[in-house]
């Protein structure tokens, strides 16, 4: 069975990429400065190593090694507020840092790179159309948006230039067990960690933006097509449905009823986009895929983990 890479595998998302490749029986090497990872989010069968994707020496020694087959790409600096804060880290991490895995695939001929991109932040404030398709242009307002549409680009040249394939994912709004709850990336887990606590939660704005919140199982299932399936192409991965934090607020209270505060708003964060939903149709012509989880059987699930962490 072929070597895997993952980077950023201690992570949400990550982690649970790692196990469905150790439960298909693939050889998996990850890479992660545990900066927001977990090891304790991480099978002790996959190999870690605790290092930053920006050590190039670092990083050719393990493709020396371990002459992996396939690279699945997740470390990233994501957060949107502190990109803006700044810019230079995040080109430093998200650009720079995966040109030094491009370079190491060509050198050590991965057979196919595939790229945790955005759909959240891709399309801006105002697509032409909604849900959107990959055929609305790209119009990132936000740093962290700006650098994983330059990976994109990156990944285009090199499949021109050196024939390396890949597939580029852009998730919508991810939400599952492991999602950390103290930074800003995902709303379900920093609400359900709030309300399990007895905490107040807060709504910024008026609570009407729209998300297309999809389970972290969905969009493993999406990596693990796209190592054998579809080449050099961006792909929406997300559900079609919008949700508002409101009704977002409301469906968590059902599966924590103990919980009756009410929701505190404050003002609206700046670059909080209104209204993203993605369109997942090319994903379903290219990689046979569509979500397979409900929002409500997800949200369940993912309460379910947070009480058995406390």
């Amino acid at each position: 069975m072929d070597t895997v890479l993952v980077t950023g595998g201690a992570g949400f998302i990550g982690s649970h990429l790692v196990d469905e490749l150790l439960r298909q029986e693939y050889g998996v090497i990850v890479v992660d400065n545990l900066s927001t990872g977990n090891v304790e989010n991480l099978d002790p069968s996959a190999l870690l190593y605790s290092w930053d994707i920006r050590e190039f020496k670092s990083l050719e020694k393990l493709f020396q090694i371990h002459k992996p087959s396939y690279v699945f790409h997740l470390a990233a600096q994501i957060s949107v507020s502190e990109s803006t804060k700044d810019p230079k880290k995040d080109a430093d991490i998200n650009i720079l840092g995966m040109l030094n895995l491009l370079e190491l695939s060509v050198k050590y001929g991965v057979k196919k790179f595939i790229f945790s991109s955005s759909g959240g932040v891709m399309y801006g404030e105002d697509p032409e159309r909604i849900p959107t398709p990959e055929s609305c242009k790209e119009n990132p307002i936000s740093p962290y948006g700006i650098s994983k549409l330059a990976g994109e680009k990156y990944l285009n040249f090199y499949s021109i230039e050196h024939d390396l394939e890949y597939v580029a994912l852009r998730y919508s709004n991810v939400y599952g067990p492991r999602q950390n709850p103290h930074g800003e990336a995902g709303v379900v887990a920093i609400f359900t960690k709030r309300m399990l606590e007895g905490r107040e939660v807060t709504i910024f704005g008026d609570g009407e933006n729209v998300r297309d919140y999809i389970y972290v199982k969905d969009v493993v299932n999406a990596n693990m097509l796209a190592m054998k399936r579809a080449k050099n192409v961006s792909l929406n991965i997300g559900t079609g449905i919008g949700t508002t934090v409101n009704e977002l607020f409301n469906k968590l209270c059902k599966f924590i009823p103990e919980y009756s505060m009410k929701p505190v708003y404050a003002p609206p964060r700046p670059g909080d986009l209104r209204r993203s939903i993605l369109d997942n149709t090319l994903a379903k012509e290219m990689l046979g895929w569509e979500p397979s989880w409900k929002l409500e059987d997800g949200l369940r699930e993912t309460v379910e983990w947070f009480r058995g962490k406390d």
